[in-house]
């Protein structure tokens, strides 16, 4: 424990003391819209180390920027923006951010997933950014380049339920060093310490029951086809995984990427370094592209996972994503178990699991349609924020047939809909959810954009309908930005007596006091009928 304590704080010194010798550039980033629902339009970039709530993000029209979004919300890899010109904009289209000697690094400040059963969205989003470098891009390849942000956040809890007060503080550092000095070494982390008002204790026996390593590597490319990574990151060619600690090796031969990795893999309890939890393998990436710039990517890997030696799991890993139809999208990803011990009985086997696909197809400019089926495990959460219908709505909402429809009748109307279905043979009886919304970007008077949904949730323990109004509005345009909500939730349990029946409201506010300072606070209030929950929220970040 001690060595492994040292060698982190060895990394995080030598880390700090690239930032200080390194220098910024002003640059440009390019990324792409990805998706349009309502008032909020989404665009996935590589990262969003640069990017903080209220910039501005532009259209390149004429070889000239034009403005074109404002960022209300932002994820690792994507942001959820609305726009703020009359410019048409489609799912796909460019979108470019700049930045003059500052960033924002790539992490939610609400919510980290453990990638050991990853999301659709980091598999889709980093893979398609990792094989769509575009000419703004390229601007910042071999420049000398740092960015990273400081923060401080604040999550109290308060309520007339027996113990139902709670404090929680956590502190991020993250940093993203590139092409040091000039060379062809770079560096990156994210690190986060976070405590509650009753776990001093334990933080005490184990130090990372609060600290949690992210992201903490260096990375060498001796050439512009291949790049060797030592440290923990993960690799979005084999994103489903999760981080692998250790030594990784990428090389692309034209249309063929060869990959290979040694090391361990995160411990399950804690995100601790766990060198008894050894794995290593390989992956082999195709990508063909036609004439018309449409691609289509396939990669195959293979992971031996161990446990003090033995091994725990040995599994083939596929995923595949096809653009070459116009319009039409394919994603998909597999895994198939290579091996099984049951009651000291060592076989191989051939199973699939953690199955997904996925067709969106785009019938007109402003209709699209999507299906897809999963059959993926449950998420790990070491930090989570979500509430009891965040975390109800995204475990039943995780396994089974999605249907969705968005139409877009208007520049500033929009309307959805989603239907889920599940159906396991452990499940009493199947689960059903629903989803429709209406969402309006600026309504006359107060210019202000709307949103009206409903949700239906229907499984063998309960019953339960949500019905939600939010508004939100720039308050002082490039500085000020807020937002409210009201959630009428309301719970019929199926194996016991009467209804779980709440009033939630939600208020945010976020203000950019500096080009490199921001502070954003939000409450949350949920009324029932006996007990009272306020929640708040608030985040001060510093960039450099």
């Amino acid at each position: 424990m001690k060595k492994m304590l040292k060698y982190v704080l060895f990394m995080a010194f030598s880390l700090v003391w690239i930032s200080i010798s390194a220098q910024t550039e002003n640059l440009k980033k390019a990324g792409s819209i990805s998706y349009i629902s309502g008032s909020s339009v989404y665009v996935k970039f590589n990262s969003t180390e640069h990017i903080s709530i209220g910039d501005t993000l532009f259209v390149e029209v004429n070889n000239s920027l034009t403005p074109a979004l404002k960022v209300n919300n932002l994820s690792s890899i994507s942001c959820v923006c609305s726009a703020i010109s009359d410019l048409k904009l489609n799912v796909g289209d460019n979108i470019v951010s700049t930045y003059i000697k500052e960033e924002e690094i790539n992490i939610d400040n609400k919510s980290v997933v453990d990638n050991a059963a990853s999301t659709e969205a980091l598999i889709l989003d980093e893979q398609q950014q990792n094989d769509t470098i575009t000419k703004t891009q390229r601007i910042v390849q071999n420049k000398n380049d740092i960015y990273g942000k400081i923060s401080l956040s604040s999550y109290s809890g308060f309520s007339n339920s027996p113990g139902g007060n709670s404090q929680r503080m956590r502190y991020t550092f993250a940093m993203n060093a590139g092409n040091i000095g000039g060379s062809k070494v770079s560096a990156e982390t994210y690190i986060s310490f976070s405590h509650r008002d009753n776990n001093w204790n334990d933080i005490q026996s184990n130090i990372f029951n609060g600290l949690k390593i992210y992201n903490f590597a260096v990375k060498y490319e001796p050439t512009t086809s291949m790049k060797i990574i030592l440290g923990r990151k993960i690799n979005p060619n084999i994103s489903n995984i999760g981080a692998i600690d250790c030594l990784q090796a990428e090389k692309v031969w034209n249309s063929m990427t060869v990959g290979a990795f040694v090391g361990s893999r995160p411990d399950y309890q804690d995100y601790s370094f766990n060198f008894s939890l050894l794995q290593f393998g390989g992956y082999i990436a195709h990508t063909y592209k036609n004439k018309s710039n449409r691609k289509m990517k396939t990669t195959f890997a293979f992971v031996e996972q161990q446990n003090s030696g033995a091994t725990d799991r040995r599994f083939a890993y596929i995923q595949h994503y096809n653009t070459l139809a116009k319009n039409l999208y394919v994603f998909g990803t597999a895994e198939v178990e290579l091996y099984q011990n049951i009651k000291g009985e060592k076989k191989s086997t051939l199973n699939f699991t953690n199955l997904y696909l996925m067709l969106r197809y785009k019938i007109l400019r402003n209709l699209s349609v999507s299906a897809s089926y999963s059959a993926r495990t449950n998420l790990i959460y070491y930090e989570t924020y979500k509430n009891l219908v965040d975390r109800l709505l995204e475990d039943e909402a995780l396994q089974g047939y999605r249907f969705r429809i968005n139409f877009r009748p208007a520049r500033k109307l929009a309307i959805g809909a989603w239907v889920g279905y599940r159906s396991r043979k452990d499940d009493p009886k199947p689960t059903k959810n629903a989803n429709a919304y209406i969402s309006y970007s600026s309504i006359p008077g107060i210019n202000a954009a709307a949103t009206i949904s409903a949700t239906l949730l229907e499984t063998a323990y309960l019953k339960g309908q949500i019905y939600s109004l939010r508004l939100s509005k720039d308050l002082i345009p490039g500085k000020l930005y807020g937002s409210f909500a009201y959630r009428y939730v309301d719970y019929q349990y199926t194996f016991t007596e009467g209804n779980d029946l709440q009033h939630v409201g939600d208020i945010n506010l976020s203000w950019r006091i500096y080009k490199k300072i921001s502070f954003s606070v939000s409450y949350e209030g949920q009324f029932e009928k006996e007990f009272t929950y306020n929640r708040i929220y608030a985040n001060l970040l510093t960039r450099f």
